[in-house]
């Protein structure tokens, strides 16, 4: 079968079909009947709706496969990928589903049976209206399984873990944001029948891992140290809030956990959906308790980590991919500046991820030092505002945004807060606006499409079993001069909790060297 594939990977036999172009996602064209969406869809400007604008009808009349690049297509080796998957789909490859995870993935294969790419589709995510696997009901851009990651956007952030990953130093995947036509994917029932399969879908591709097992099977002694480190070093620039052991895959694993002389088993990242959240939110790393994480970053990783910038890399974020957040990017910024100046004061992995990761301590949470030091440092702000005649209450809302549609519950304690100042005032101040604007969620529940319970807040937590669930921080409302600003104060206070966790490191070194157990 003759393919002509274009430089946009659109693909037809022996003829070229007009092009299709995504112009927004957050204004939904009325006048496309041939696609059949859920029977409550709605217009909303938060929620990442389909628009299409195309000169002719011929691309839905016509019913052959055809794929196109939305976003990534100056990233290496996407064209490639994309190439392959059009080839064959258009020789007849049919999707096959994969039966592990909560949402709609397909292996796609070469007519020769083999594995080339992970498809996963925005409106078959885990809680999206056409998820095959039981966990429907909502639609594109409301709270999803991560209360600060909405659902349909999990697809953007696989790129965006792409992109970030320079020169493949943590080896994850090559990843594009496609749009696939004419190829049958899920779509489920409607009250009116059963829905027809619409035309096209918006789809995460990603290079299929030829792997032995995932790091789930096997203990981490078998891992090498520079595996282990650079997923970390990921990890704590995107904000991971879900490395777990299924999303590590192990190549060159030989079913002993003796490496023998093949060397130690690598691994390689993928899932990478649940990074960039828009709020300061609690992250899960898989590895911070292993052994590699404690060992020192070589010269290599220390370099690579040194010569990180996070405004180039933000800049980058958002040409590629303009449909991320700024509250994310600027998450993203200051986890890179983070990790940036704890690597350069001698910090290991495990130290740093510690310092990202909220403690539970007496059955309640406490809030990260990372997050602590963003409250300390919007404090010191406010203070230089509050000297100079300003409103720092009106200030402090404007700059530093929570999530407002808690209800207030005063019989509830706020996360502990650790205090980087000795001056009262400071204090004072940073526990008054702690008050205000810390408020813990209403265990309420209100029910959404298919009856599934959601919380009211937008804020929303899949897994709400602690008080302070839904209680994040945010910097979507501050302006461009105050985020500069804020950021000065930032890096100052960081220095002074390196200090201090470093200080913790060596009295625990010297601890374990004259104590016996």
């Amino acid at each position: 079968m003759a393919v002509v594939v274009d430089h946009h990977h659109g693909f037809k036999p022996l003829a070229q079909l007009p092009k299709c172009r995504l112009q927004s996602y957050s204004h939904f064209d009325p006048t496309m009947h041939d696609i059949t969406l859920a029977p409550n869809f709605h217009k909303s400007y938060s929620t990442p709706c389909l628009s299409l604008t195309t000169t002719s009808k011929e691309e839905f009349e016509l019913s052959n496969p055809r794929i196109e690049i939305i976003s990534g297509s100056k990233a290496p080796m996407v064209h490639a990928l994309v190439a392959e998957v059009a080839i064959a789909l258009a020789s007849g490859v049919k999707p096959t589903p994969v039966s592990r995870g909560l949402g709609g993935a397909y292996y796609l294969q070469s007519r020769k049976g083999n594995t080339i790419a992970v498809v996963k589709l925005a409106d078959e995510e885990p809680l999206a209206f056409n998820n095959p696997k039981g966990f429907a009901g909502r639609m594109l851009g409301q709270p999803g399984m991560k209360r600060s990651i909405r659902v349909g956007e999990t697809g953007q952030r696989e790129l965006a873990a792409y992109l970030l990953d320079h020169d493949g130093f943590a080896g994850v995947p090559p990843s594009a944001l496609v749009k696939i036509c004419h190829v049958t994917f899920n779509v489920n029932n409607n009250e009116t029948g059963l829905a027809s399969n619409p035309p096209f879908k918006i789809t995460a591709t990603q290079r299929y891992v030829e792997h032995e097992t995932d790091a789930g099977d096997v203990g981490p002694s078998v891992f090498s140290v520079s595996s282990v480190h650079r997923i970390g070093i990921l990890d704590v620039r995107l904000l991971n809030l879900d490395r777990h052991a299924g999303n590590m895959l192990v190549k060159n694993f030989y079913g002993s956990y003796d490496a023998g002389d093949v060397g130690p088993s690598e691994l390689v990242p993928i899932d990478h959906g649940f990074c960039l959240p828009e709020s300061l939110d609690d992250p899960y790393f898989e590895w911070l308790h292993w052994p590699q994480a404690s060992m020192p970053f070589s010269d290599t990783e220390a370099d690579y980590i040194s010569n990180l910038d996070p405004f180039k890399d933000a800049e980058l974020l958002r040409t590629e991919l303009p449909l991320i957040r700024e509250c994310s990017v600027r998450n993203f910024i200051l986890c890179t500046i983070f990790l940036k100046r704890a690597t350069a004061s001698g910090l290991c992995l495990a130290d740093i991820g510690e310092m990202m990761t909220r403690e539970f301590i007496g059955g309640e949470h406490s809030w990260s030092v990372l997050e602590n030091i963003c409250v300390n440092a919007k404090a010191n702000l406010d203070l230089e505002v509050s000297t100079e005649g300003t409103d720092e209450l009106k200030v402090f809302d404007e700059m530093f945004a929570f999530d407002n549609e808690f209800e207030d519950v005063s019989t509830d304690k706020p996360p502990k807060m650790m205090k980087y100042s000795s001056e009262e005032a400071k204090i004072e101040l940073c526990d008054a606006r702690l008050v205000r604007l810390i408020q813990n969620c209403d265990k309420k529940y209100s029910c959404g499409p298919s009856g599934i319970p959601i919380l009211r807040s937008m804020s929303f937590a899949a897994h709400d079993n602690t008080r302070d669930a839904g209680v994040c921080v945010s910097f979507e409302e501050m302006k461009e001069d105050e985020w500069s600003l804020f950021l000065e104060y930032f890096e100052e206070l960081l220095l002074d909790a390196i200090e201090e966790k470093k200080s913790t490191c060596l009295l625990k070194q010297r601890l374990g060297n004259s104590c016996e157990f």
